[in-house]
């Protein structure tokens, strides 16, 4: 069992750096499957989530060579159309591995997927489209496999996503680089994250453009070449650090930024009183007077980012007022709050009233059991204390990090293997700016 150990009420200060975004580096290994040729990806994060995919494509017969923060990826010859479930159940994105192989070989065999339990997160949206492009799936709950089959090739469609989906753009966009034809992707997901994933594709060779803000079209080509591309810092990492300049009242200055696709954080941080200076290479993060309170909505993009709003929870414990936040991307995404409720916070669920649920939430409704509330108050200010805390998923684990950084005393976070799936070197690099945190490593 692993658990940090974190003595809080150090004030964080200095400079730190931002790895690759989590989200572009794994749909980028899967990217790569749609070529014979080698594909060479730079600034990629070294986490578990990237090292299981890395795996994935090994046991299809690839090659996966990492050189520091630079990896090669080759998949010559697809040795199997069936990705295991031992390595599916650990990570989401497993299934986006239906793309190169129903365009490579015509069939795929992919497990339900794993990953983060923060609510249904059903593929139904994706399973739709596949459909309008001629696959045959259906989902054997006797095995847990998804079958589907290609017989007569991918074909281009035009199909509109019933709510915005990000991963779901993304499989669509890796399935119709090499499908017959035109595809249409109409109320497309505009996350930043997309478009890098585009710009990879097209250096590959396909032939994709956004023409508007929420519809996508891809002329299908017979091939995908090789190709090499750069990786742009994670957005949730930069959150993760700007929220632990803030809230232990420190300063921290993070290279090798730009403001594009944090405008909505970086307003509120602004209009809560929060320090920002932008430089050319990069963002100052300081604190320099006591903070406001917020009410926050969270979106897809360019919204409030459902990943922000756990640290957002923790930094509002410090706000002088009300605060609230209503989740409307994913129907159970507070686990975080009884934890943080252990170490003093004031915080209570509630039920906002919404007249058109169908249309705010973007999670099927139908996967909503009732019992979940989607919004919070948090009354502040409050003097966070020491807890004993248990991790549930990755955004939440960063949140009560940043919690026991704020807190008074000595406070011990279990289940930490939810961390390493998104963050690199989380607690080195949190040590450099002064945090006091230690990995404890128990058999």
């Amino acid at each position: 069992m692993n658990k940090f150990v974190i003595n809080g009420g150090k004030k964080l200060k200095g400079e730190v750096f931002v790895l690759g975004s989590k989200n572009v580096a794994l749909k980028i290994l899967v990217a790569a499957c749609l070529t014979k040729d080698e594909v060479i990806v730079r600034n990629v994060p070294l986490i578990s989530d990237f090292m299981i995919m890395a795996e994935i494509i090994r046991n299809l017969g690839g090659e996966v060579k990492l050189n520091d923060h630079s990896v090669s990826i080759r998949l010559e010859n697809i040795l199997s159309e069936k990705i295991s479930l031992d390595k599916a159940a650990e990570i989401r994105t497993s299934y986006m591995f239906l793309a190169p192989l129903l365009a490579r070989l015509g069939k795929a065999i992919i497990p339900n997927p794993g990953g983060c339990r923060i609510g249904a997160r059903p593929i139904d949206r994706i399973v739709g489209g596949l459909k309008k492009m001629g696959v045959k799936i259906q989902y054997d709950s006797k095995d847990g496999y998804f079958h589907a089959l290609a017989p007569k090739g991918l074909t281009g469609a035009t199909y509109e996503f019933s709510k915005s989906t990000h991963t779901g753009t993304e499989t669509m966009l890796l399935a119709a680089v090499l499908a017959k034809g035109k595809t249409v992707l109409e109320n497309a997901a505009q996350e930043p994250e997309v478009d890098e994933l585009i710009g990879l594709l097209n250096r590959m060779g396909a032939k994709i453009i956004r023409e508007n803000p929420r519809k996508i079209v891809i002329e299908g080509v017979t091939k995908l070449h090789g190709a090499e591309f750069t990786i742009a810092p994670d957005r949730n990492e930069v959150v993760t650090f700007a929220v632990a300049a803030l809230i232990t009242q420190g300063d921290i200055f993070i290279r090798d930024i730009k403001s594009k696709g944090l405008e909505e954080f970086l307003e509120l941080v602004k209009y809560c009183g929060g320090g920002i200076e932008e430089k050319q290479n990069g963002i100052r993060f300081f604190y320099k007077e006591e903070l406001k309170p917020s009410n926050v909505v969270t979106s897809f993009y360019p919204g409030f980012m459902t990943d922000w709003q756990g640290p957002w929870a923790v930094l509002m414990t410090k706000a002088n007022g009300q605060s609230s936040i209503h989740e409307t991307v994913y129907e159970n995404r507070f686990t975080y709050v009884d934890e943080l409720k252990k170490m003093g916070a004031n915080i209570e669920f509630y039920k906002p009233e919404v007249k058109n649920p169908e249309e705010v939430y973007n999670f099927n409704i139908k996967d909503d059991n009732g019992k979940n509330f989607h919004a919070i108050r948090i009354f502040g200010p409050t003097t966070l204390h020491n807890a004993a805390l248990t991790i549930s998923d990755l955004r939440a684990g960063a949140s009560l990090v940043l919690a026991a950084l704020a807190a008074k005393g000595e406070s011990v976070l279990f289940d930490i293997e939810h961390l390493d799936r998104g963050y690199e070197q989380f607690e080195q690099r949190l040590s450099n700016l002064g945090a006091n945190i230690k990995r404890i490593n128990e058999e």
